[in-house]
């Protein structure tokens, strides 16, 4: 962000609202409202962006917690004399709080201490200071602990007794072999030693079965007890969760509300995620619907380290989140003009062919171009490999590329070919070679390997994030190949094949800590809003070795990069 920007002046006025802050520029606004899920910033936007950095920049009590990581947004108003304003907004709290006095205030504040929502929440704290307590009692604590010493002398008792019987036994078999056919009487008195050991066995067994429940008994007691609070903490919290979803009355344009449980029950997952309504975005609509102010035009921006499991860059925009503020926007923005949501765009550039024989065929994709149909009616590789063979009715694709990624792409002509290279792809013998731009020059390790398990990201889709517990393993080797116009470039071997892996490996900072060029997912968004890289993602897979189905030959099929 540009803080030294010449063509504003923030000057004092009567605010229409408390948190109303002045912007006097001779920069037009927008003719439509800037779509929370894609966009570029408006310059009135990234002047009020520039305002707020400034004014944390002088809050040195927050200067720690900033650094760890926050989502802030700008809203530029209109009040009804027509001039313009911004307002700020941050997600969730800051310095413990939600109500200070430069930023909006939440839709609603639970954080009153004698308010319904905390008096409630501190009932649902005394349970589970109840429930650690009852964990952590000496006597619980040794009933387990003496339950667990009779399992274990249980099973050491049966063990040797089941020694005894064995060796009981091979000395019976060993006797049997000496014993003539008349001796009978001694060989009743080994069925005899027998059907005792037998049973004596199963009365040890139900011996130690009653200790154990004399032992288990407390051990219950307890254990019942926990789980009755721990029902008792669930009901109470599902409660009060409603009733906190109830509490946010969110407006339209029009002046229509709708709260947070009503705004869900239409969407699949029906149930309003944790956090719903705390982002910028609604918080700073609900402020200007309030306050009679008309919105002009919205962003959001990342300030501080990036999370451990997900990839922001400090002083990047990024869309507003879909699994929170998705429903609840569609919502808030009834009854504005807002520019369309737009999320796929269809390329010019040919689809070349680099190879094709009665089996495969192996296509240079354009950056741009989807690798199967989507929900618009642009074309996609398989779309237009489909008109261009109509002879072939199987034609399918061996593995995918990233709509924004460049590059080679295999295509089955036939169901066998299709399997055996799905054979390969899943046994991980395919290779693949990636050739990249990075924004900036790299100055680390100039090769290696990087290991950062990935998953989706349910409540923002498409992003994928780390994950160490519940992410899919995703390996990638590196190599740096020089310096190009101030771009470190590399060459990327993937190992494994999960969505975004390279694009993540890259940017993450326990990866190469430097983004993809033009990666308007996991990037800088300056990188991509500069005229000369906005019209790609600098990746392009140049290089596939795998073996043709058909003739069982291993085969390279190449094709440079076009930057």
């Amino acid at each position: 962000m540009d803080s030294s920007n010449t063509h504003h002046n923030v000057v004092s006025a009567s605010a229409p609202a408390p948190a109303c802050h002045p912007l006097e520029t001779d920069i037009a606004s927008p003719q439509r409202f800037t779509c929370p899920f894609h966009y570029v910033p408006h310059p009135l936007c990234r002047m009020a962006a520039d305002e707020v950095c400034r004014y944390l920049s002088t809050r040195n009590e927050w200067s720690e917690e900033l650094a760890k990581g926050k989502m802030l947004g700008v809203l530029i108003v209109e009040s009804p004399d027509g001039r313009r304003w911004f307002l700020a907004a941050y997600s969730g709290l800051l310095g413990g709080r939600n109500d200070h006095p430069y930023f909006v205030p939440p839709v609603f504040d639970a954080m009153q201490p004698n308010g319904y929502f905390k008096v409630h929440e501190a009932e649902i704290t005394a349970i589970n200071r109840l429930i650690d307590s009852l964990k952590q009692s000496p006597d619980y604590l040794n009933a387990k602990a003496d339950s667990e010493s009779i399992i274990r002398q249980g099973q050491q008792e049966i063990e040797d007794y089941r020694k005894q019987m064995a060796a009981a036994k091979a000395r019976r078999d060993s006797l049997r072999t000496s014993l003539s056919v008349n001796d009978v009487k001694a060989r009743e008195e080994m069925v005899r030693e027998s059907q005792f050991m037998k049973a004596e066995l199963r009365r040890m067994k139900a011996r130690i079965k009653d200790r154990q429940s004399e032992a288990d008994a407390l051990t219950r007691t307890f254990a019942d007890r926990i789980e009755q609070l721990r029902h008792q903490r669930a009901m109470l919290s599902d409660h009060l969760q409603n009733w906190l979803f109830e509490q946010y009355d969110m407006l339209d344009a029009n002046g229509m509300k709708r709260n947070l449980l009503s705004i869900f029950a239409d969407t699949p997952q029906r149930i309003p995620p944790a956090g719903a309504g705390d982002c910028c975005a609604p918080k700073l609509l609900q402020y200007a619907y309030l306050h009679n102010l008309h919105p002009v035009c919205m962003a959001e921006f990342w300030w501080g380290q990036s999370p451990r499991r997900e990839i922001r860059q400090h002083g990047t925009f990024y869309p507003a989140c879909r699994g929170k503020c998705l429903p609840i926007l569609t919502h808030m923005l009834q009854g504005l003009d807002v520019d369309p949501y737009e999320v796929e765009h269809g390329v010019t550039q040919p689809l070349t062919v680099v190879y094709e024989d009665n089996d495969l065929i192996v296509v240079d994709k354009p950056s741009g171009l989807k690798s199967v149909p989507g929900r618009s009616d642009y074309p996609s590789v398989l779309s237009i490999l489909a008109a261009q063979h109509p002879q072939h009715k199987s034609l399918r694709l061996a593995h995918r590329l990233d709509m924004d990624t460049s590059g080679l792409l295999i295509i089955a002509k036939n169901k066998q070919t299709y399997l055996h290279l799905q054979r390969q792809f899943a046994a991980h013998t395919v290779k693949k070679r990636y050739v990249a731009l990075l924004s900036g020059v790299f100055n680390g390790v100039t090769s290696g390997i990087i290991s950062l398990p990935l998953i989706a990201d349910p409540l923002d889709r498409p992003y994928q994030k780390v994950d160490t517990e519940n992410g899919k393993e995703a390996i990638t080797e590196y190599k740096t190949m020089g310096i190009q116009d101030g771009h470190s470039r590399v060459c990327l071997f993937p190992k494994t094949g999960r969505t975004h892996q390279l694009r993540i490996h890259c940017a993450h900072s326990q990866g190469l800590a430097m983004p993809i060029l033009g990666d308007r997912l996991y990037g800088t968004h300056e990188d991509w809003l500069d005229g000369t890289n906005a019209n790609r993602l600098y990746l392009h897979a140049e290089a596939i070795t795998f073996i043709h189905p058909a003739t069982g030959k291993e085969m390279t099929v190449e094709r440079n990069a076009p930057f």
